[in-house]
């Protein structure tokens, strides 16, 4: 099979909907921006061996690339809209691709996102998820507007994912029932697409947990040129975890583990207060952990020095 009959049997059947006039097949997707929007785009790649295991089920790594980089557009409140993919390929492998576009279509329909166009070429297993989406004119979240004083904020709970993965490579053994919620995690992450659009009006500043908590509300501190403290002991860890590491060990994967594409964001006054009695209530799935003062840096609130952990997050190089 050819690079277009290979196209046209497995990447040309999603990219419809009113805000599609041409979507897969021509030199460039024709979209229509909803109106009284910003557009919010961001790309991700994978790569086979580097990212996710070399021999996993096609479908699964199809899911996981979309998902994580939808992740990207909830960090920000958007909407998804529209995918394109480049996807490299040591062969064209027919049966392999059948579960990956499998795959591929029912995340993007979960989500609502369509595919719109993207390139294959031959080469190592690579996948390049590019995403785009859209939120009302000056609303999307940002990195940069942490204040003194804000409290910060964690969804759901942290470091199932490092330890899911830990169990696909050999290196941690548990009970099946929590081996199975932790390779979910890992494979299936649930980007927080509903969760940061409700925070558009409520939250300071927001940022995906990809690297790891400790990296990522490193870069957000960062960015608002303030300090982040946080108590550990509030760190929210699953049950599921708790029986598979002992606890020192899944505070480790929490912190720097990463791959649990949650949520971080931090909230003042009014808003804060709502968030803190929602987080209690359970009416919203998140957990106040710290707060924001000047400064800069991530340190542990008892001490007020940095973290000491094996590694403060994912790095590529």
């Amino acid at each position: 099979m050819d690079e277009f009959g290979l196209i046209k049997a497995f990447f040309s059947a999603h990219g419809s909907g009113a805000s599609v006039r041409q979507g897969v097949g021509d030199d460039c997707a024709v979209l229509t921006p909803p109106s009284g929007h910003e557009l919010l785009c961001s790309v991700d790649t994978v790569v086979a061996g580097r990212h996710f295991p070399a021999e996993a089920r096609p479908e699964l790594v199809a899911s996981r690339a979309v998902r994580t980089a939808l992740s990207d557009l909830a960090a920000m409140g958007a909407e998804p809209l529209w995918m394109t993919l480049a996807l490299t390929l040591p062969h064209a492998d027919e049966a392999w691709l059948k579960l990956f576009s499998r795959g591929l279509y029912e995340v993007a329909e979960h989500y609502g996102v369509s595919l719109v166009g993207g390139d294959t070429t031959k080469g190592p297993l690579c996948i390049s998820v590019h995403v785009t989406g859209s939120a009302p004119q000056g609303s999307a979240l940002l990195r940069s507007g942490a204040k003194v004083g804000d409290e910060i904020f964690v969804s759901g709970s942290l470091g199932d994912a490092a330890a899911g993965l830990q169990l696909l490579l050999g290196d941690l053994d548990t009970d099946a029932q929590s081996a199975q919620q932790l390779k979910r995690a890992y494979w299936k992450p649930e980007p927080r697409i509903k969760l940061g659009q409700e925070l558009r009006a409520r939250a300071s500043a927001c940022i995906d947990i990809s690297d790891g908590l400790l990296a990522d509300l490193g870069h957000l501190a960062e960015a608002s040129a303030v300090k982040a403290v946080v108590d550990s002991t509030r760190i929210p860890l699953s049950q599921a975890l708790l029986a598979s590491a002992p606890t020192r060990q899944a505070l480790e994967y929490a912190l720097s583990g990463g791959d649990d594409y949650q949520l971080c964001f931090t909230a003042g006054g009014a808003e804060a207060e709502q968030l803190k009695q929602a987080g209690r209530s359970r009416s919203l799935d998140v957990t106040r952990i710290g707060e924001i003062v000047e400064g800069q840096g991530v340190v542990e609130a008892s001490s007020g020095a940095p973290f000491f952990v094996k590694q403060q997050g994912f790095q590529h190089f």
